[in-house]
């Protein structure tokens, strides 16, 4: 499995079976992987994926749970469509140029400071955390992005222990839930704080998108930019 150099060492990666599970996840949701389609055996998988029959049996199980494998006995493992599928990537609409792809991030750095003019409005506090990152694809950079959390949400975060999902970090961390998402997607020039993140310098256009996002409370809590890659990736909403 590829995997991407980390900026930080405290870079909370995902472990390999969720890792292997989330990348399985969006190879069907991409259809590379097709409804009905018969698994290699389960030895031929592990090998594939580099690791032990136990560990990959547990990324089986996981995608057995959230409804897009049938694990029939003596026959083998195969996949089924489930639109409702519990990924914890679901929100990560940024794919490979062929679909799919594993995503990862490298924490550039966290901080907490009061909210500066032009950024739209969200949240109940003046203040908010600051999140920016490197992402990637597959060990790919494909995107820079900032996002902003409503510091009314969170009064402190603890940089160590951010995830590389970043929505696994605010529900077990924050007890903050995304639920629901709103994107647009247009051009925007590269920032200069992204020099070197991507392929692309500073000041030069790219694919651009921002998102507020509301917690299970229906309050708009996070807002975030997303520079882009269009030749390393591509965005994708699939209606349900």
């Amino acid at each position: 499995m590829n995997r991407g150099s980390d900026r930080n060492d405290n870079s909370g990666k995902l472990p390999v079976y969720l890792q292997i599970a989330e990348q399985l996840s969006r190879e069907i949701s991409a259809g590379l992987l097709a409804e009905g389609q018969r698994l290699p055996a389960e030895r031929q998988m592990a090998k594939d994926y580099n690791v032990t029959v136990r560990t990959l049996r547990k990324s089986l199980a996981r995608l057995t749970e959230t409804g897009l494998l049938a694990r029939k006995q003596g026959s083998g493992n195969y996949i089924q469509k489930n639109e409702n599928a519990d990924s914890i990537y679901s929100f990560f609409r940024l794919e490979r140029p062929q679909g799919g792809g594993l995503p990862s991030a490298n924490l550039v750095r966290v901080d907490s400071l009061k909210k500066p003019k032009g950024l739209p409005d969200f949240g109940g506090s003046s203040f908010a955390h600051r999140f920016r990152r490197q992402r990637l694809l597959d060990g790919l950079p494909v995107a820079a992005e900032e996002i902003w959390l409503d510091q009314h949400s969170a009064a402190k975060v603890n940089e160590a222990q951010v995830s590389q999902s970043l929505y696994k970090y605010y529900k077990e961390r924050l007890d903050v839930w995304i639920v629901r998402v709103e994107d647009w997607v247009g051009l925007s020039e590269v920032p200069q704080w992204a020099d070197g993140l991507l392929a692309i310098a500073p000041g030069i256009r790219c694919g651009f998108i921002e998102r507020f996002g509301w917690s299970e409370e229906n309050k708009k809590v996070e807002y975030s930019r997303t520079w882009y890659d269009a030749d390393a990736a591509r965005y994708v909403s699939r209606l349900k």
